[in-house]
């Protein structure tokens, strides 16, 4: 062989060897993964942003013939994601011994209805219980503890401090992780994972165990104090009741369970690197913050201890609520809470009764990563009162109808929140205006208005517009330039006026259009808002709509 065909050669092994890691890289870089800029958070999907219009299945939907109702809900929906249960006794029945045949089944058919999956693990804890706990961990408490309350009986829920129950959890779901990124790393039908589900404890604050006891007895690990300061001037260092007094046994346990779900993601993501979350049942977001009295769960990634999450679960991305309550000053309180700039916002469970559908605006409009109303499937249950009497098309059709308005645009509206140039609106239980502040502009909303004229020109008129008997107005507004809007909603009354650099100057609409953005992100005009449609504001029909508007002042 000459010199030149020998470097010939050598020169194509090596392309041959950069093309090959370069695609190895890009594979890599692929997954689903989360990236912040400026206290703002996306979710990354085949490379772009990607908002979650999701719809969380029930409980027991989580086996093959169940799957056909999810599906369906979904599609009435217009769900792009589902948020699904993989239960730990479903996959690892008998000891060692691993069945992935649903994982296979729902991976598949949820490809065949285009739709993305969040996994939620239910495993050593579902809503603070062993219930999905294989039967050989359930009974067995010598091999995996249960909790000990003060006065020294079980209690109902496995210890945080089980070693064992630990191990057991954690070569589960490396199990699971393993078989996902078999079966799925090519597709990415799975974007995200949930760890346990709703962990703490209802009426116990701790594990008083003699283990327990000795662990709450240790100094406060650094990382813990460099996050979480006392509510109460105490030490600055010490035992957890010389930090923290009151609060310590919370705190104590909050840290024992977020170390324990740490072991777990960590162990999972260095299998298959996907996201990873905690939820958590709340406490009341407007109560003024206390000790822990039994009135909320123990120990669960409630709004007052994410740092201490953060410090123990540096593998979990974020936490996030599962919102029952209906209240609209709880729910904007809630989101408060959560957002923050290290910790992305996601509602990943919401009631499904149709006064939450209204708060979708509000979610999506904060820049969530995602939102998802609970018990969309057709089972036969109804989790009323914390959401929907029924279980039909009729308990999908509000959220539906939103979903619908949101599903052409996902893309784009993703990008725009990550640019921070997205804001939403639900109205109030009061049904009082409301205002919204945006680059230059101002956007005030308000409710139960006619869509002719005004309400001071007709004070004895007691009618008010059909369907608005209960609050369910909203908008959810993207500054996509200067002067320039997208606006969806339904129910609501949108008057723009000057702000910032553009207050006090005349201004008028330039052009209002209704329309829809097409699959490649290009707007399709319908028609154009003139006239009465103007006059007195942007008044949103009861079903929901997309507009186009540009602002001009002279």
């Amino acid at each position: 062989m000459s010199k030149t065909s020998s470097r010939l050669l050598a020169a194509l092994c090596l392309a041959a060897m950069a093309t090959a890691g370069a695609q190895v890289s890009q594979a890599g870089a692929g997954l689903p993964h989360l990236v912040k800029k400026d206290g703002r958070h996306a979710l990354i999907v085949d490379g772009a942003p990607f908002v979650m219009l999701g719809a969380q299945a029930h409980n027991s939907s989580n086996y093959p013939r169940a799957l056909a109702k999810v599906w369906a809900a979904a599609r009435d929906m217009h769900a792009n994601t589902v948020e699904i249960p993989v239960a730990w006794e479903q996959i690892e029945p008998v000891e060692g011994k691993f069945d992935f045949s649903y994982v296979d089944t729902l991976l598949a058919q949820a490809r065949q209805n285009k739709v993305r999956l969040v996994l939620l693990w239910f495993g050593t804890w579902k809503n603070t219980s062993p219930q999905y706990t294989p039967e050989w961990v359930k009974f067995n408490n010598q091999r995996f503890p249960r909790m000990v309350g003060p006065d020294g009986k079980t209690t109902y829920c496995l210890s945080p401090l089980g070693e064992e129950t630990l191990k057991a959890d954690k070569k589960a779901f490396v199990a699971l992780m393993s078989h996902i990124k078999k079966i799925d790393q090519e597709h990415r039908t799975v974007i995200m994972m949930q760890v346990e589900n709703e962990v703490g404890t209802f009426g116990f604050e701790r594990d008083f165990s003699p283990r327990g006891q000795a662990a709450f007895g240790q100094p406060v690990p650094r990382a813990v104090l460099e996050r979480k300061k006392s509510p109460v001037p105490l030490a600055a260092k010490g035992s957890w009741s010389e930090v923290y007094g009151d609060y310590a046994g919370q705190y104590f346990h909050s840290y024992a369970v977020a170390s324990y779900i740490e072991e777990i993601a960590k162990a999972g993501r260095a299998v298959y690197d996907l996201p990873m979350y905690v939820n958590n049942a709340l406490r009341d977001p407007l109560e003024p913050l206390a000790p822990w009295k039994s009135n909320f769960a123990s120990g669960g990634p409630t709004y007052d201890v994410i740092d201490i999450y953060k410090a123990a679960a540096p593998h979990i991305d974020f936490a996030a609520p599962d919102i029952y309550l209906p209240e609209s000053a709880k729910v904007a309180a809630t989101l408060d809470q959560f957002q923050r700039p290290d910790n992305a916002l996601m509602v990943p469970e919401m009631g499904n009764a149709a006064t939450y559908a209204r708060y979708a605006y509000l979610v999506l409009g904060r820049g969530a990563l995602g939102y998802a109303p609970f018990g969309i499937d057709y089972a036969e249950y109804s989790n009323f009162p914390l959401g929907a009497k029924g279980y039909d098309k009729a308990m999908v059709e509000p959220f539906g109808k939103i979903y619908a308005a949101f599903r052409p645009m996902e893309r784009q509206w993703a990008k725009w929140a990550f640019e921070g140039n997205t804001r939403g609106v639900a109205e109030g239980d009061d049904r009082a205006e409301q205002s919204v502040a945006l680059r230059g502009w101002k956007v005030s909303a308000s409710f139960r208005e006619w869509q002719f004229g005004e309400k001071a020109w007709f004070p004895n008129l007691k009618d008010t517009p059909p369907n608005t008997e209960t609050p369910n107005g909203g908008a959810a507004i993207a500054q996509i330039g200067d002067d320039e809007f997208i606006v969806i909603g339904q129910h609501i009354r949108l008057k723009f006026a000057g702000a910032g650099g553009n207050e006090g100057k005349p201004s008028m609409f330039a052009r209002v259009e209704e329309g829809r953005f097409d699959p490649s992100g290009k707007w399709v005009l319908e028609r154009n808002w003139n006239g009465d449609q103007v006059d007195y504001g942007l008044n949103l029909p009861a079903n929901p709509v997309v507009l186009r508007v540009k602002l001009g002042k002279y």
